[in-house]
């Protein structure tokens, strides 16, 4: 089964989405399986992290933000912004699609981990997902 999902992203940095995933596979019916998210963008991406302490987050965000700067001098894409090639590195380096097996109805996630959307542009963006429950 397909769903879609507009999510609002407000700022650049890690959006927490688990709720909103759940709540799809719960409407789904799927007791057993597997749940793909896939975000149709490519200059925001996503990932399973840590969701206990916001500091790890911080420091993912800043230390991706270290390794790929806004501002490049060798970057040549650059008509939509200073963020704009460095939220298409930032893409390619971590994913844009997650697969999560599904057990009892719900998305079999570890004690600390949750689903994110990580933002890489500075603008707020309606981000839309396609989730697809097995």
């Amino acid at each position: 089964m397909i769903h879609r999902l507009t999510i609002p992203t407000k700022y650049a940095g890690l959006h927490d989405i688990t709720n909103d995933v759940q709540a799809v596979v719960s409407q789904s019916g799927t007791v057993e399986g597997l749940c793909t998210i896939l975000i149709q963008h490519t200059s925001a991406s996503l990932t399973i992290q840590e969701n206990a302490d916001p500091s790890a987050q911080r420091d993912l965000e800043q230390w991706l933000n270290r390794l790929v700067p806004e501002n490049d001098p060798l970057y040549t894409h650059t008509a939509e912004g200073a963020d704009d090639m460095p939220a298409h590195i930032k893409a390619v380096l971590t994913a844009t699609t997650l697969s999560i097996p599904i057990d009892a109805g719900h998305l079999v996630l570890g004690t600390w981990q949750g689903i994110y959307i990580w933002e890489h542009r500075s603008k707020p963006n309606p981000r839309e997902l396609v989730i697809h429950t097995t």
